[in-house]
């Protein structure tokens, strides 16, 4: 019979690179992303999810959601990848948000075009702030499995990077409509900054979204360094 300490879990930080394998391997974008902070869930010294919040590139996002005095205190929850046992997502989640510094306004997304609806955001408190707004990405005829970012990069460091792709692909480059997400914010503060913070949001606070929502293999197992003693 298991005891109570087989089955804690426990939540730590970790350096971005052991949160690699799961980002690449295990969640559905397949891709890198930029991370400020990383942390782990261990449970018996095994790495069983990990959450990295990281500093939006869009300067819009940035100064969107509470106006240039929290500009640089906006932080993405980009990555959220555990195993699919019973409120662990929730747990890394509220436990790592604790750790980050005060004050701070985490902004998270929850893609719609994969059937998630973020109910580990309600779950751990966050606001609910309805739809992303309607954006288009550039697509490539024959690479629309390919994230809009990853077709953009091939452009990087051209000096028109739109006029250098349209002469690379000709009509196979195209616009096409960027999926809208379920958008979520939290304040992570003392009293005072919280207060200042929900004033400041420019968002509409609207009811929590309900549904189905898909669930994703993740039985890959991942070989990763424990960052945790025990």
């Amino acid at each position: 019979m298991a005891t109570n300490t087989e089955n804690e879990v426990n939540v730590v930080p970790i350096p971005s690179h052991e949160a690699e394998p799961w980002i690449l391997e295990r969640h559905y974008a397949k891709r890198s992303c930029p991370v400020s902070y990383a942390f782990g869930a261990y449970r018996a010294g095994l790495m069983i999810g990990v959450v990295t919040y990281g500093t939006p590139s869009s300067s819009p996002l940035r100064l969107g959601i509470a106006g240039k005095d929290y500009e640089d205190k906006i932080l993405e929850l980009n990555r959220l990848c555990c195993e699919n046992t019973r409120n662990i997502a929730s747990l890394l989640v509220g436990r790592s948000i604790r750790m980050l510094p005060k004050p701070t306004i985490v902004v998270s997304y929850a893609d719609i075009d994969r059937g998630h609806v973020g109910y580990v955001y309600q779950a751990t408190n966050f606001l609910y702030t309805g739809l992303s707004a309607k954006r288009t990405d550039w697509a490539i005829k024959g690479m629309e499995h390919l994230h809009g970012q990853t077709i953009a990069d091939l452009s990087y460091g051209q000096e028109n990077r739109g006029e250098w792709m349209r002469e690379k692909y000709g009509d196979a480059f195209y616009l096409k409509h960027r999926p809208r997400k379920h958008r979520y914010v939290f304040f992570h503060g003392n009293k005072k900054q919280v207060s200042a913070m929900k004033a400041a949001l420019k968002y509409t606070v609207e009811p929590y979204p309900k549904g189905d929502s898909k669930k994703y293999d993740v039985d890959k197992p991942i070989q990763t360094q424990s960052a945790f003693e025990f």
